[in-house]
């Protein structure tokens, strides 16, 4: 068989590995019974699922209806900016609050593309800080600092 999606074959590989893992760090935990279930029951479940779903797709990639296709080259500032981003959100939400650290998320995030603008970046981060508060704070009440220190005191 020749691999004619790149695209495909390297996204269900992908997929494949990340569930078996997924599955494979599930057992570490409880997992109960489909009645009575533990806390490994549904990770291990839901990474069978996705390495199965990967190896479709990985299958798929080969098949002669499937069009060609070639694997871009990474964007490598782009994948930095993004994981940047993410980092950074991790190290300020604690002592900038959710609002704050979620703005710089999304505006550092958005850097990475290619057709970056300042309106939709701004209407990106006021959606998404109001989803992020009606389902975190008030929906779930969790315990996350929404400003920063020096403003809520």
């Amino acid at each position: 068989m020749q691999i004619r999606s790149q695209k495909d074959f390297a996204s269900g590989l992908m997929f494949v590995i990340v569930g078996i893992l997924f599955a494979y760090i599930a057992t570490t935990y409880n997992m109960g019974t489909p009645a009575k279930m533990g806390p490994g029951y549904f990770p291990f479940w839901l990474g069978i699922v996705l390495a199965l779903l990967g190896a479709i797709i990985t299958m798929t990639s080969m098949s002669a209806k499937t069009s060609k296709d070639e694997l871009a080259s990474w964007d490598w500032v782009s994948v930095m900016w993004v994981t940047g981003s993410v980092i950074l959100f991790g190290l300020v939400l604690k002592p900038m609050g959710l609002i704050v650290s979620l703005i710089m998320l999304i505006f550092i995030s958005a850097m990475a593309s290619h057709e970056f603008h300042w309106k939709g970046t701004v209407v990106n981060a006021v959606i998404l800080n109001v989803i992020a508060y009606v389902a975190f704070i008030w929906g779930l009440k969790l315990q996350f600092q929404v400003w920063p220190s020096f403003l809520a005191a």
